[in-house]
């Protein structure tokens, strides 16, 4: 699977620069590549799709932070560890991202989700997560908690 047969786009983050009320992020990811793949990375060993506990969501910036810095949005299997889906995507915007999905979950105050996560194939629905955390790394591999979205009482 290439990178070039995802894209990504996000909704309810415009608030983040205003003083709107908060809505909760999401992010949908549209595959257009082979479908078969794709379902395979998303099914666990039990032959059901993944939950959204069996997943993590990331970003492994390929540049120092700064203007312009790009980064690799990622999708893994938390069991096996296996990537699921990678794609490029400037930084900043997926900083803004995740920032708003901060800033709902401080609204929220409550357990649910503080974004979504909905994965589709050739634009129909295929699968859709409510995530609490997304990990950011730096260009070095190193964990950039300040930048990360990391539920209180989550130790890594």
């Amino acid at each position: 699977m290439r990178r070039e047969h995802f894209t990504l786009d996000v909704d309810n983050v415009e608030w983040v620069d205003t003083d709107d009320e908060p809505c909760k992020p999401s992010v949908s990811i549209d595959f257009t590549g082979p479908a078969t793949m794709l379902r395979e990375r998303l099914t666990g060993t039990d032959g059901d799709v993944l939950e959204a506990g069996e997943t993590d969501v990331a970003l492994r910036l390929q540049d120092p932070l700064g203007d312009d810095a790009r980064g690799v949005v990622s999708v893994t299997n938390r069991i096996t560890g296996e990537f699921i889906l990678e794609l490029n995507e400037a930084a900043d915007d997926v900083l803004k991202f995740i920032r708003a999905a901060r800033g709902y979950g401080e609204a929220a105050n409550d357990d649910d989700g503080r974004y979504e996560v909905e994965i589709t194939l050739d634009g129909e629905p295929y699968v859709t997560y409510d995530k609490r955390t997304f990990l950011v790394y730096d260009d070095e591999g190193s964990l950039l908690r300040q930048h990360s979205l990391i539920p209180s009482g989550v130790e890594l």
